[in-house]
């Protein structure tokens, strides 16, 4: 698919609002491909007490008036985190997730934020590059979860 600036000079963001947005962003993230798994956390209890903490750091890509795109970012103070870029197949390599993930790290700054993270299943190449590409160091870490 060939760049399109028009379509990123067109491209709104705006930030999530719930319930409005709620089936509409799931349902991105349930096609998004083998980089996004939904999963408890995403379910609207959780969403809600998401927003209750940082409602301006969960984006929105609006093309002529359809969400294309989103990005969740964290702040706990003192690091960042990005969750969940995603932008819909067919606007896809077209400047949607960079102009999310500069507006989050935008809006991460002004909170004073230095540094924030994300995670990327080892399998999603695509998702790989295009961090790497734009200035992301591979951690040597281990990462774990557990679930409470």
């Amino acid at each position: 698919m060939q760049p399109n600036v028009n379509l990123k000079l067109s491209v709104s963001i705006r930030e999530f609002v719930f319930p409005q947005d709620y089936s509409t962003i799931i349902a991105l993230w349930e096609n998004a491909g083998d980089g996004i798994h939904v999963r408890r956390s995403d379910e609207p209890a959780e969403i809600q007490k998401k927003l209750q903490r940082d409602p301006d750091l969960f984006l929105l890509a609006e093309y002529q008036g359809e969400v294309i795109g989103s990005v969740l970012g964290g702040f706990d103070g003192r690091r960042g985190m990005m969750y969940h870029l995603a932008v819909t197949p067919e606007h896809r390599e077209r400047g949607v997730a960079t102009l999310l993930v500069e507006e989050l790290e935008r809006r991460l700054r002004l909170k004073g934020c230095i540094r924030y993270y994300l995670m990327v299943t080892k399998a999603n190449l695509t998702a790989i590059q295009y961090y790497e590409k734009r200035g992301w160091e591979l951690m040597d870490l281990y990462t774990y979860a557990k679930d409470l």
